[in-house]
């Protein structure tokens, strides 16, 4: 099946009972046992495993091309399962653009029990000179948050595998519609569910994606179900129901991406776009040789100061000042105010998630923001 069809069905199963087209959403907590004390259905305890998280973990494991998922409460816990998984005074070499959630974790919660670099991974020496005896990851983020940097993801690929590393990919921005990581050798896909793959901010949730159900996937399963950091099955079904439409939520979030993008770089109050679709962009030879399109994110620097930049997103209208990302609807933020103190974002940086509006109202909208600090 192609992806469009996987979307839609992957995700699904008929009710055998009443036929219902639409799978229901199961709320029980628990199944009943047979007389010899088996479970003929399949499923035990809500917390192992649910028929709304099965057809969920189903859809992403096959959009990803993966051999198996877990879904998650949120993309912090599918993280945070991969760290926990690793052996304490484990090394991993991180990006040194990464999302602040993730990268916090381990400067706040691993930093007893394991060690890390945060380097540019686009510099392929220095990701080689990095690794020592007690390394066993490498954290990809392509593109990243919030600068949009592409990492060469066969390149990575190929340096781990010389020292048996593992892999671990952050999709969130890309989607499976746009890049599949673990087709470029990657071993791990992680996501936010709450993004793109919900698609309507009404959803939290996270996900991991194994191209090979090993050994270390299996450990991975197993603080799955023993931490319980698991999605509700209502929040299994919404999940499911976003990812029917993803593929043609994304060509519209890339459609409209690339024209702001493009007015953004022909504005005189902007300094710089970030966006991995355009020639401009520092990685665009490896954006085209592994992703299908730009992505619906892009940030830019405005000309200006921290307190012009905040001028700016304080005089949208259409677009929302909120953080997070890949929803119908288009939002912009300050993102160094959100990272905190040590951010090294630069403070006249605006990161925006390009939603499904109509693109002249964005342009128009964005047009009006920039006008004051332009005359």
């Amino acid at each position: 099946m192609k992806i469009e069809t996987i979307a839609i069905h992957a995700g699904n199963q008929i009710d055998e009972g009443n036929k219902a087209v639409i799978q229901p959403i199961t709320l029980s907590t628990t199944f009943e046992r047979a007389e010899d004390g088996s479970y003929p259905s399949g499923y035990i305890y809500s917390r192992s495993n649910n028929p709304n998280r099965n057809s969920l973990e189903n859809v992403l494991a096959k959009l990803e091309n993966g051999a198996a998922a877990a879904a998650f409460s949120a993309g912090n816990a599918a993280g945070m399962t991969v760290f926990q998984s690793l052996e304490p005074g484990s090394h991993l070499i991180c990006p040194d653009d990464m999302y602040h959630g993730l990268r916090n974790q381990l400067k706040q919660v691993f930093n007893k029990t394991l060690e890390f670099d945060f380097i540019d991974l686009g510099n392929l020496d220095l990701v080689a000179a990095s690794i020592k005896p007690n390394t066993k990851l490498i954290w990809i983020e392509t593109p990243s948050n919030p600068l949009l940097k592409i990492t060469d993801l066969t390149a990575i690929v190929a340096i781990a595998k010389k020292t048996s590393v593992k892999t671990v990919c952050d999709n969130t921005f890309a989607t499976p519609i746009l890049q599949r990581p673990l087709d470029l050798g990657a071993d791990l896909v992680m996501h936010s569910t709450t993004k793109y793959l919900g698609g309507h901010s009404d959803v939290l949730g996270g996900a991991l994606i194994a191209r090979e159900a090993d050994e270390w996937w299996l450990k991975l399963k197993q603080i799955q179900e023993m931490g319980g950091a698991i999605p509700s099955p209502f929040d299994c079904y919404m999940t499911v129901r976003g990812i029917k439409t993803l593929p043609y939520r994304m060509k519209g979030h890339v459609e409209n991406a690339t024209k702001l993008a493009a007015f953004l770089e022909s504005h005189p109050m902007v300094e710089r776009v970030f966006y991995p679709g355009f020639a401009s962009h520092p990685q665009h030879e490896i954006v085209k040789k592994q992703m299908f399109a730009g992505g619906g994110m892009l940030s830019f620097l405005v000309k200006g100061n921290a307190q012009t930049t905040r001028d700016v997103v304080n005089q949208v209208k259409i677009f929302t000042q909120a953080t997070s990302l890949g929803g119908v609807e288009s939002l912009i933020e300050h993102r160094a105010s959100v990272e905190g103190p040590d951010s090294k974002t630069p403070q006249n940086l605006l990161r925006v998630s390009v939603g499904l509006e109509n693109a002249d109202d964005l342009i128009e909208d964005l047009a009006a923001a920039l006008q004051p600090i332009s005359n």
